[in-house]
C-alpha cells in the first residue's frame, strides 16, 4: 500500500491531521490499534475536551463545525481560586470573561463522543485518507527516499514520512531512537462527569488545593466534567469508592454553589507527569501530540497544543507539496521542528511551574501566588493577555487556526 503520510495513532490528532492534510491534497493511511466498535462507542463515558477558541476554528477548516457545534458547550467565563477543600476559596481570585476578546468564547467543552465519531466519519468521507483499525505497527524503516511500516498481520505500508500520534509512550519514536525528558508528579487525575441542579452559566472553574487543582468545566445542559488531581495514593482511595462515597468525598471540595449532585457515565484515573520527546523529528518522521509533549491538565491546553502541532504541520507540508519539494525532507521537517519546538517547551515547563506553585501549603508561596493572582485581575491588559493565551490566538498561529486555507 502505498501513501503520502503513514500516521500511526488513531486517537484525536492522528485522524485531525489527515484531514488537514487532506485539504491540500496529501494522502495519508491512519493505523490505530483499536478496534471500531470500542473507538465509536456512543455512550457518555464521562471524558470531554476543552477546545481553545483557535482550535474551533481548526475544526472549522475541517468542515467539522457544523456538526460538533450543537454538542459544544461555549466557555465564557474562567474563575481561578485558591484555597482548601471545606474551607472556602482564598479572597484572592482571577476572572477572565470572554466579552474581554472580540473572537468570541474563549473555547468549548466538547464531549468525545461527539469529537472522535465526527473526526472517524470524516476520515471515512475522504478519499484522500484511508483508516486502518485494530491493526499494530511492529516495524518501521526509512531511507533517503521514503519510509516503510510493517504491520501485525505482514501488511507494509510505504510513505513518504511517518507520523507518530500514538500518545506518551510513542513506539513511533521509540523506533526511531528519540529519547524522552519526564517526571512524575505523584499526582493522580481523577475524570468524571456530573449532573447538577443549578445552571453553570457557561463558567468554568479552576480550584488550587495543596494536593493539585479542581477543575470543574461546563457541558451542555446542568452538567459539568470534572479534572480533580489529588496525590496518588489519595486519588485510588477515593477511585475505590461506591459513587455515593467519591461524591461525597468530591463535595468538600466542589462546594454547594451548583447545588445537588449526581455522577454521569463512568470514572476514570490518570496518572499525572511530564513527557518531552528530546526530538520532534528524525529521518523522514515527525511526532504530534502527546507523543512529542504530554503536560499537565491544569491549564486545559494538552489537546490544543496538539491540535496546534496538527495545524503547523499540516501547513508545512502543503507549502513544501506547492513547491513541488518533498515533503519528508530534512528542511521541510526542520520546518515543522522550529515553528512548534519552542512553543510546547514553553507551555511544559509553565504547566509544571505552575503545578508547582499551586500544589502545596507553603505559607510563604500561598501569599506569595494569591497577591499575584490578585495583581492580574486588577489590571485590564493582563486579564486580556491570560484570555487571548488561553483562546490560543496568541503566537505564530497556523493559518487553519486562523480560519484560513491551508
Amino acid at each position: 500500500m502505498d501513501t503520502d503520510l503513514i500516521i500511526v495513532g488513531g486517537g484525536l490528532n492522528g485522524p485531525a491531521l489527515a484531514l488537514a492534510a487532506a485539504t491540500a491534497g496529501i494522502r495519508s493511511v491512519v493505523i490505530d490499534a483499536l478496534d471500531l466498535p470500542t473507538r465509536v462507542n456512543p455512550n457518555f463515558d464521562g471524558r470531554s475536551y476543552a477546545l481553545a477558541h483557535a482550535s474551533s476554528k481548526l475544526m472549522q477548516g475541517l468542515g467539522l463545525w457544523d456538526t460538533l457545534a450543537p454538542n459544544a458547550q461555549p466557555m465564557l467565563e474562567i474563575k481561578v481560586t485558591d484555597g482548601k477543600a471545606g474551607q472556602g476559596p482564598s479572597p484572592f481570585w482571577m476572572h477572565f470573561d470572554h466579552a474581554e476578546i472580540e473572537e468570541g468564547p474563549m473555547g468549548y467543552m466538547v464531549e468525545d463522543r461527539f469529537l472522535r465519531p465526527c473526526l472517524l466519519d470524516a476520515m471515512t468521507a475522504s478519499p484522500n485518507v484511508t483508516a486502518l483499525a485494530g491493526k499494530r505497527v511492529v516495524d518501521q524503516d526509512v531511507t533517503q527516499n521514503g519510509a516503510t511500516v510493517t504491520l501485525d498481520d505482514d501488511t507494509t505500508i510505504a510513505g513518504a514520512l511517518i507520523v507518530g500520534a500514538d500518545g506518551r509512550r510513542s513506539g513511533t519514536a521509540s523506533r526511531a531512537g528519540i529519547t524522552r525528558t519526564k517526571w512524575e508528579y505523584d499526582q493522580t487525575a481523577l475524570v468524571c462527569a456530573v449532573a447538577h441542579e443549578k445552571p453553570h452559566n457557561g463558567i468554568a472553574h479552576q480550584f488550587f488545593m495543596p494536593s493539585g487543582p479542581l477543575a470543574i468545566l461546563p457541558l451542555t445542559g446542568n452538567r459539568s466534567s470534572i479534572v480533580w488531581s489529588e496525590t496518588t495514593k489519595n486519588a485510588a482511595h477515593i477511585q475505590d469508592m461506591s459513587d455515593a462515597d467519591y461524591l461525597m468525598a468530591l463535595r468538600p471540595a466542589f462546594g454547594s454553589f451548583l447545588g445537588e449532585l449526581s455522577l454521569v457515565g463512568d470514572r476514570f484515573t490518570y496518572p499525572l507527569g511530564l513527557t518531552l520527546a528530546n526530538a520532534m523529528v528524525a529521518p523522514r518522521l515527525a511526532l504530534i501530540g502527546d507523543a512529542a509533549h504530554g503536560v499537565h491538565p491544569i491549564a486545559g491546553q494538552g489537546l490544543n497544543a496538539g491540535l496546534r502541532d496538527v495545524a503547523a504541520l499540516a501547513e508545512v507540508l502543503s507549502t513544501a507539496k506547492r513547491r513541488g519539494l518533498d515533503i519528508g525532507s530534512p528542511i521541510t521537517l526542520q520546518d515543522y521542528q522550529q515553528w512548534r519546538r519552542f512553543d510546547t517547551t514553553t507551555l511544559a515547563l509553565a504547566t509544571d511551574s505552575f503545578n508547582r506553585l499551586f500544589s502545596n501549603d507553603n505559607t510563604l508561596v500561598r501569599t506569595v501566588r494569591n497577591l499575584g493572582m490578585g495583581v492580574v485581575n486588577a489590571v485590564p491588559s493582563l486579564r486580556r493577555g491570560f484570555i487571548r493565551e488561553a483562546a490560543g490566538l496568541t503566537g505564530d498561529v497556523p493559518r487553519l487556526m486562523q480560519g484560513k486555507p491551508l
